[in-house]
Formats: structure tokens, C-alpha cells, sequence
């Protein structure tokens, strides 16, 4: 199989050198630079012989492995002469850029030259054409250079020889990562129930380059599942890079741990952690400017040794590894950890690497490459996390404090800031106007911004030039907060379409002006065509079709969905028909469900968490259970728990207590999913309500695209989040074949067909329980029967 490189990554990795400089703040984007490229293609294609887009490529043989340089040439003139033309666009002027950044654009088009010549060997020369536009005042600057045949020869293979310690690196990488890989074995002595399907679906997704979106209940060892077929994939070089995309930190942990026990069973392969760059950088860079910080001034010039030293000696290149390495070759360790991912076969990060428009991994999603598969964790999470990305919002909040703060500024900085500002300001207060004459304090439409992204856009470009020229200060610091906000506002603005609302809410005369993205489906399938295929994969992706669409998948994509490997009468689940939690009712059925839950504990001695669809609710029962039964042991989820907080929660649910704890907790908050209380730890899981999110008009204007686009629209809004919330949280009880205990739906709802038809088929068993005596009976019965059953082992 021939190895793919980049021309741009080619020659950026060999020709850049100097500081790692991060005080241009562009707001160009990918997808606005590539909107100028066609704006000025279509002024060249006027020229009949003038084609844009062009492919070119050549093969290289080095160390008994074929490599593909390949690009593509923004635009090629070739008649009797030849011309080649690379476009670039930027925030900055063309006469303060960088020597290095100069000598990276001419470098990329020397290349493209090199191929061209070496298609055509009727020329033996080149005209290079650098055109740069300036994104904030759309100034073009164009310099042409002429190259013989001789002189790009001489620059290419000067480029392939630099590289070339790299290429080979590279392949005896790949080389004893794939000898490796072939006599891996799983590394446990069998499958579990489910385990050896679902890893031969994942091998057949890869194989035939698909989407593929599963459904596998706790247990069933989901992240071994994924990561053992991927890799024998990679083995055999259907895919070269796997992305392991996660929304929590634990869940990167458990990946980690699963390729350490593979490398405990003799894999060799380059796997690395993504740290978030607020979490991995070292605290003496906290409030110092790159051109004073050790590990960015002259970056390029060490990260070469460093990535040698890095790769030559550490297979699992975790947060720690790579804080180790950036400091003995000071390195700054966000960036050096990007870098050493470009060698690396396995990739565990956030899913905002892929999905998120604004902090995405440029350096791998910026065109489709199959060489790279996703393996994406949890997926139920990117429901809500992409509706986050895709959508932005800004308020004039900020603006009358800054003004405040810049006027007592006595310089002429300061007045360019202040005009700037006031015009931005102006805006608002139009908008604000508007609604107050008509007597509207919030306000939904179809449309755009557009006059706020206008002026924003205009404002972001003035203070990218500005802030470069001003000294550290508090007032800079406060500057920045806005301009970050506005810069995000922008370029969500740049992806409106028909599946955005724009909101405006007036409150205390503060204007809140918000982009929403109801539908990011195309936005994440879009993301997920950047690769081979992908596999979607969750504890509950129940009901599978809504999954599928919402995220993406709906028409070229496969579901599975596998049975529990764990005994079905190891769990009870039980549904009180007797007590209803409707806003209306909830005062009337208290007593219900403190007495409720009082008989599920009182079937045994043990720990259970209880679990409300919102703090007030929690609150509310939490006050009532404890008034009546004070001293029953009780800890309870609180608004802002740290990860001190929240360890030392769940350090209280201990085996072999000497007396039943409960934790009351929310339903989708930090205890109903990410947990693991295995055995004794946890016996009963209570749930009151079916979950719904609250009323709010954003799920409102989620609820009417949906009800327009399918009909379905409380379900997609209401009932699939919550129900999620619910199947996440109960999922706590069962984490081992072992575990035993009881699922307690306190809600009468739970027994419609409505949601009776979402239940996953391991609570296929469930029962309707008409009476707290019935109830207390079943509870009686569960644990009578596992008591006989231990005695009868």
C-alpha cells in the first residue's frame, strides 16, 4: 500500500523554523478562505486555458516503501508556457509577514512546479505566481518568480533528502507496528457475550468503508470491542490513522487502558492522548506573551529532536509523556503534542477535534482521507455537544464597562477602540429598539443577523490589527473576552442556514442575540465523510433511527444492536403505575414516592442512588425523605461539584457497608453516566419522571423543525433526551456479571406504549406495579430469590 504526504505538510514540517507565534488571532476560516480561492479562480477561468483545482503527484521510493506526494494547485495557465498560481489568504498585510511563512508559500508552489515540469518534459521552465489576499481589507498583493527545470529538481530533492529521516522512521514505524498487529490475538482468554459480533462488524464497517452505528449495553466491553478489529484493520493497511473520539476524560482513560493491554500482548504502535491547550500548558506560561515564552521562542528549531527523542522512545504518548518531553526539549507542550500526532496510528481526543468548526485538526480534516477511520464513544453526548458547536451566541453586556474602561485611557489607541466599539453598540441598540416599539422581549426568526455580522465582522478586523500594537494590561485582557465572542459569533454566522433560528431575548435592556443550530446532522455527516467510515457506538442509542438521523447517518449508514451479556434476572426493573410526576401532580404524589423508595431500600441493606430531572425536584423529595426517615444515610449531588467533589461522592458508596447509603442525584448530570459502582457498591437505582427536558422556547423551536420536517417533533425535542438521561442513569446498576439489583421507574408514564416501546431489550421483563404493597412485596421477592440462588451456588 503506498503511503500518503501531503505537499503542504511536506513542506511545512521540513522548511518551518523559528517561534511558535499565536499573537495573530485570524479569523479566516477554512471554509471563508475557501470561498475567496473560488471568487478568484472565477476571475482567472475568464482565460479558457486558465483550470483550477489541479491535481498533481508523484511517486517516491525510499527504504522499499512507495510514498505519494500529492496536492492539489489552486490554479494552473499552461499553453506554449507554464504558470502556476497558489493562492493564500490571512488576516495580516502581505509586508509583515514572516521570512519562514514566505518561505512556506513558495516552498508549496516550488513543489507543484516540480510536478508540473516533471508531467510535461516538453518545459523546461515555470512561472510561479504567489497571490495573497488580506482578509480585512481585501487587498490582493501578487508576485510572480520564474524556476528552471534544474532549479525545482534541485529544491525537491533537497526537500525528499531533509524529510527522508523522517519517511524511513515513519515506515519502520508502520513496518513493526503491521508485523506486530498480525500476530496479535484478543486479549482475553474468550469473548464475552456480544464482544466477537460486535468486533466483526466493526472489521466488515472498515472493510467496506461504511457507517456503521451500535447499540451495546454496559458490559459488553464496547471500547475492546472497537479497538481490537480497528487495529487488525490497520494490520492488514485498510486505514493508517484511528481517531478514538470521546466526550470525558474517563472515557479517554479507558481507551488508553485497552491499548496498554494490548501492548502487554506484544502490540507496537504509536497511540497519543489530546489534552485541551487550557489543561496541558505549564503554569509558567499562564499571562505571558509568545514572544516571552521559553517553550514558543524558537519552537521549530527544537521540535525536530524533540518528536525523534519522543517517537524513538515511548509507544503510549499520554498527557504525562508529552509533558515530559516538552520540558526537557522546552517545547510548548499543546502544540507538541499536535505535532507528534502526525506520526501517530491512534489518536484519543475530544470530539471537537473532528466535529467542532472552529477548533478542528487542521492539519488532518481539511480535505477526505481514507486513510483515516473514527471510532466515536458515547455518541449519544454529540447530540447536544454539536448542537453547542454549531451554534453562537452574543450580548451587548460587555460593551458599556469596556467603553468605561477605554475612556479612561487617554491615548489614541484608545479612541480608535471607542469608535469601534460604538459602532457595534449602535447595532444593538437598533435591534433592541425594534423589539421595544414592538413590546417584545424576545424575538424568533428565520433569518441571519446579517447587520450584526457585518459590523462584528468589521469590528474583529480592526481589533486583530489593534491588539498586535497594545501592551499586556487588564483592559487588553477584557478587550479579548469580547473579541472572542464576536469572532465566534462571525464564523458560526458563516454556516447559517435553513437549519438556524436566530434568537433575541431582552433582559435588564441587555441584548442576547443567538445563533441556534436545531439540526447539525449534515454538519457532523459532512465531518464524517472526512474518513474511511465511522463507527457510532453507545450503552443506549435506543430508538436507533432517531440516533441515525440526528446524527448524520440516516441514509448511508448500518445499525446494530446487541443483547446484554449479563443474566437477565440479575436486575428487577419495576414501574410504579400508582404515582404521577406532571408538573401539576407532583405536590399530590410526594408522599408516594418518599414511601416508594423508602421500601425499595428497605429490601436490603445496601447502596442506591436516586435520580430527579432537576436540582429543585431533588431538593424537594431529598427535604421530604429526610424529615421522614432521618437516619437513613444520605449524600446529595450539589450545582457545582469540582472533581474533589465528585470523588469524594462516590468514595462514600462502599461494599459491606454496615448501613444503606442513597445519593440523590440529577438526571444528566455527573453521576448518571461515566460512573462505575461495581458490585455491592450500588444495588438499586430510583428514577422519578420520564426525564423530559424542561420547557424551554429553544426546545420549542427544536420541537417545530422537527414536527415540519417529520412529523415528530416532541419526541426528537422531549422524549429521546430524556428517555437517553433515563436508560444513562439506570445503566449505572449492572457493571459486571455479578452485580444484582433493582431499577425503580417512579413514574406512570413509563408504561405507555410511548416509552415502553424505547426500552432496551434486556428490561423486555420489567413490571407494572400497582401499590406501594405490591411494590414492597416484588422488592421482598427479588432478593429472597438471589439470596436462594447464592446458597444454591
Amino acid at each position: 500500500m503506498t503511503t500518503k504526504i501531503g505537499i503542504r505538510q511536506l513542506v511545512e514540517f521540513v522548511l518551518r523554523s523559528g517561534d511558535l507565534n499565536e499573537t495573530k488571532n485570524s479569523q479566516n476560516t477554512a471554509l471563508n478562505g475557501a470561498r475567496i480561492h473560488r471568487r478568484l479562480q472565477k476571475l482567472r477561468s475568464k482565460d479558457s486555458d486558465y483550470e483550477s483545482e489541479v491535481y498533481l503527484k508523484t511517486e517516491v521510493k525510499m527504504n522499499d516503501t512507495n510514498y505519494l506526494i500529492s496536492g492539489r494547485a489552486d490554479g494552473i495557465l499552461l499553453n506554449q508556457t507554464a504558470l502556476i498560481e497558489e493562492i493564500k489568504t490571512s488576516d495580516q498585510p502581505y509586508d509583515e509577514l514572516s521570512d519562514n511563512t514566505l518561505e512556506l508559500y513558495w516552498g508549496q508552489v516550488k513543489v507543484y512546479g516540480y510536478l508540473l515540469l516533471k508531467d510535461h518534459p516538453d518545459l523546461d521552465r515555470v512561472t510561479l505566481r504567489l497571490t495573497y489576499f488580506q482578509v480585512s481589507t481585501e487587498e490582493i498583493t501578487t508576485d510572480e518568480k520564474e524556476f528552471s527545470q534544474t532549479e525545482l529538481d534541485t529544491f525537491f530533492q533537497d526537500l525528499i533528502h531533509e524529510y527522508e529521516y523522517w519517511l524511513v522512521l515513519r515506515a519502520k514505524l508502520r513496518k513493526t507496528r503491521n508485523d506486530s498487529i498480525k500476530k496479535l490475538a484478543f486479549p482475553f482468554p474468550k469473548f464475552r457475550t456480544g464482544q466477537h459480533e460486535l468486533a466483526a462488524a466493526v472489521y466488515k464497517t472498515i472493510y467496506y468503508q461504511k457507517r456503521l452505528f451500535v447499540e451495546a449495553p454496559t458490559g459488553t466491553g464496547k471500547t475492546i470491542s472497537t479497538l481490537f478489529p480497528a487495529i487488525k484493520s490497520m494490520g492488514e493497511e485498510k486505514i493508517q490513522r484511528l481517531f478514538y473520539l470521546t466526550a470525558k476524560q474517563s472515557t479517554r482513560h479507558v481507551a488508553e487502558d485497552a491499548i496498554t493491554l494490548m501492548e502487554d500482548k506484544g502490540l507496537k504502535l504509536k497511540s497519543i492522548t489530546l489534552t485541551a491547550k487550557d489543561k496541558i500548558r505549564f503554569i509558567e506560561q499562564q499571562d505571558v506573551l509568545p514572544e516571552k515564552d521559553p517553550f514558543m521562542i524558537g519552537y521549530y528549531d527544537r521540535l525536530k529532536p524533540a518528536l525523534a527523542d519522543l517517537l524513538t522512545n515511548e509507544d503510549l504518548i499520554t498527557r504525562d509523556v508529552i509533558e515530559k518531553y516538552a520540558r526537557k526539549h522546552t517545547v510548548d507542550p499543546f502544540e507538541f503534542s499536535l505535532d507528534a500526532s502526525l506520526f501517530c496510528d491512534v489518536i484519543i481526543c475530544d470530539y471537537n477535534y473532528l466535529f467542532d468548526p472552529l477548533v478542528y485538526l487542521q492539519r488532518f480534516f481539511i480535505e477526505k482521507d481514507t486513510d483515516n477511520f473514527f471510532l466515536i464513544d458515547e455518541a449519544h453526548n454529540l447530540v447536544s455537544r454539536s448542537r453547542a458547536m454549531y451554534s453562537a451566541s452574543i450580548s451587548d453586556q460587555k460593551i458599556a464597562s469596556l467603553l468605561r474602561d477605554a475612556r479612561k485611557i487617554d491615548n489614541k489607541a484608545s479612541e480608535d477602540f471607542q469608535k469601534h466599539l460604538k459602532k457595534v453598540r449602535r447595532v444593538f441598540n437598533r435591534m433592541k429598539k425594534v423589539l421595544k416599539e414592538d413590546e417584545q422581549i424576545e424575538k424568533t426568526t428565520s433569518e441571519p443577523p446579517d447587520e450584526l455580522l457585518k459590523v462584528l465582522g468589521k469590528f474583529d478586523d480592526f481589533y486583530g490589527e489593534w491588539m498586535s500594537d497594545q501592551k499586556p494590561s487588564d483592559f487588553l485582557d477584557k478587550t479579548k473576552d469580547f473579541f472572542f465572542d464576536c469572532l465566534t459569533f462571525v464564523k458560526i454566522g458563516a454556516l447559517y442556514n435553513d437549519t438556524y433560528k436566530t434568537r433575541l431575548s431582552l433582559e435588564d435592556n441587555k441584548l442576547m442575540v443567538k445563533q441556534l443550530c436545531l439540526d447539525p446532522s449534515d454538519f457532523i455527516d459532512q465531518s464524517l465523510n472526512l474518513g474511511l467510515g465511522a463507527v457510532l457506538f453507545s450503552a443506549t442509542l435506543s430508538p436507533m433511527e432517531y440516533y441515525q438521523n440526528v446524527l448524520g447517518g440516516s441514509d448511508n449508514s448500518l445499525a446494530y444492536r446487541l443483547p446484554s451479556p449479563f443474566p437477565v434476572q440479575n436486575q428487577e426493573i419495576l414501574i410504579t403505575q400508582y404515582i404521577q410526576t406532571t408538573y401539576r401532580q407532583r405536590k399530590f404524589n410526594q408522599e408516594k414516592i418518599v414511601m416508594s423508595l423508602k421500601a425499595m431500600i428497605d429490601g436490603k441493606r445496601g447502596n442506591y442512588l436516586f435520580f430527579f430531572p432537576s436540582y429543585g425536584y431533588l431538593q424537594q423529595i431529598r427535604d421530604a425523605f429526610v424529615a421522614a426517615f432521618p437516619k437513613v444515610k444520605t449524600a446529595t449531588q450539589t450545582n457545582a461539584m469540582d472533581n474533589v467533589a465528585r470523588q469524594a461522592f462516590l468514595d462514600q458508596f462502599q461494599s459491606d457497608a454496615d448501613d444503606s447509603l442513597v445519593g440523590f442525584c440529577v438526571l444528566g448530570g455527573i453521576f448518571s453516566e461515566g460512573i462505575d459502582l461495581r458490585g455491592d457498591r450500588l444495588i438499586g437505582v430510583a428514577i422519578v419522571s420520564v426525564g423530559l427536558p424542561g420547557l424551554s422556547a429553544e426546545n420549542n423551536l427544536i420541537r417545530d423543525y422537527y414536527d415540519q420536517k417529520n412529523g415528530r417533533g416532541f419526541e426528537y425535542a422531549y422524549q429521546m433526551p430524556g428517555m437517553n438521561n433515563v436508560l444513562q442513569a439506570a445503566g449505572r446498576l449492572i457493571r459486571g456479571s455479578r452485580d444484582t439489583g433493582i431499577i425503580l421507574l417512579l413514574d406512570q408514564r413509563f408504561t405507555s406504549a410511548r416509552y415502553t416501546k424505547l426500552f432496551p431489550q434486556h428490561w423486555r421483563f420489567y413490571k407494572r406495579i400497582a401499590s406501594l404493597q405490591q411494590l414492597s412485596n416484588n422488592v421482598d421477592n427479588f432478593w429472597k430469590e438471589r439470596q436462594n440462588e447464592d446458597k444454591a451456588n
